[in-house]
């Protein structure tokens, strides 16, 4: 279900990742800092390391083009490029993602 949210998956996977790994980070520093509370320590550098790892996911789908208006339409629709299928689409009123020539995306 989360893949669901961008096309690429990259902020999806680097907040994962970035979670994991704050948490292991924050749970060692935590156990051997301070008053020793690795759990606290965890949470910590879960949170901090999953917000780092959605900017950097964010970061690499703007520098791939997904996500970002590139052109116009006749009818002035944003249109928006998707990478992975290598197509233009735009966002209907209902919120919903169209592929240029109408259908429906994904």
């Amino acid at each position: 279900m989360a893949a669901a949210c961008t096309t690429t998956g990259n902020i999806e996977r680097n907040t994962a990742g970035g979670a994991a790994l704050g948490a292991i980070a924050g749970g060692i520093i935590g156990n051997n800092v301070g008053d020793g509370d690795a759990e606290t320590g965890a949470a910590i550098g879960a949170v901090v390391g999953g917000a780092a790892g959605a900017a950097r996911g964010r970061q690499q789908d703007v520098n791939s083009g997904e996500g970002t208006r590139l052109k116009q339409d006749a009818a002035g629709q944003q249109l928006y490029y998707d990478q992975s299928a290598g197509r233009y689409y735009y966002y209907g009123a209902n919120g919903r993602t169209y592929w240029q020539n109408g259908g429906l995306r994904g």
